[in-house]
């Protein structure tokens, strides 16, 4: 295969750039443009997050963080992190009151999640046509809105579906997570010693560090979902005690 990938060739130590795409750039600029237009009428807080939200999707995908992700796992992990555990749920705020079937959007999420990083989907995103780069990244966000939309729209009124739905997609997180810490051997073409090496980690420890990544963070923030979710289902008897004459 000839040709770099979408987010440039692997860098050396001090040496990641921006990814300024003028594709990329024109689209994140639409979407801003669209979410902007969309909010007019929404409170404060949640046009704030919203933007919030955008900041941080942005700065995941042409920031030195994507070009970081074409030399080491352990970094496009990172990035999909903050597209699908910070960027998606801030932007879901905008939606929250649309959305409430959490377990169809749990199941496309967790498809979504585990086939782009099977090994050769995975590696398919480093063609340099950008195809599968755009597809990978463009799924994997629609479907983390799609799933925090739906648990933050089912919070309120249906919190055990809610913390059920944090629970199944932080297991399957954890799970592809420590199924990645713990393989015996690397599984990820792209990140071939001479690629990995310069930043002192070799192709196994720079997987390991994204199975922990993987693992961890996302399995702690789908916790909080369950313990926020299952929190609001306590109060509840208190609250319609009080409601009454």
């Amino acid at each position: 295969m000839t040709g770099l990938p979408f987010c440039g060739a692997p860098p050396l130590p001090g040496g990641a750039t921006w990814t300024l795409d003028p594709l990329l750039l024109a689209v994140l600029a639409v979407a801003g443009l669209a979410l902007a237009r969309g909010l007019r009428g929404a409170d404060a807080m949640t046009r704030g997050a919203a933007a919030l939200g955008w900041v941080v999707l942005a700065g995941a995908l042409v920031s030195p963080l994507c070009n970081l992700a074409v030399a080491l796992f352990g970094a496009r992990v990172a990035q999909h992190l903050l597209v699908t555990l910070v960027a998606a749920p801030l932007l879901a705020l905008a939606f929250a009151d649309r959305t409430r079937a959490p377990i169809p959007a749990v199941a496309v999420f967790a498809a979504l999640f585990w086939i782009w990083h099977l090994p050769g989907p995975y590696a398919a995103s480093f063609h340099p046509d950008g195809i599968a780069w755009w597809w990978m990244h463009g799924t994997l966000s629609l479907a983390a809105v799609w799933l925090w939309s739906a648990i933050l729209g089912a919070r309120r009124d249906r919190p055990v579906v809610a913390a059920l739905a944090g629970l199944l997609t932080g297991l399957q997180m954890g799970a592809l997570g420590a199924l990645l810490t713990f393989a015996p051997r690397p599984l990820y073409a792209p990140h071939a010693p001479d690629v990995t090496l310069p930043w002192g980690l070799t192709p196994l420890e720079d997987q390991q560090l994204g199975g922990l990544l993987m693992w961890v963070p996302g399995g702690l923030l789908f916790a909080a979902v369950m313990v926020a979710t299952l929190a609001v289902l306590l109060r509840a008897p208190s609250t319609a005690r009080h409601a009454g004459p």
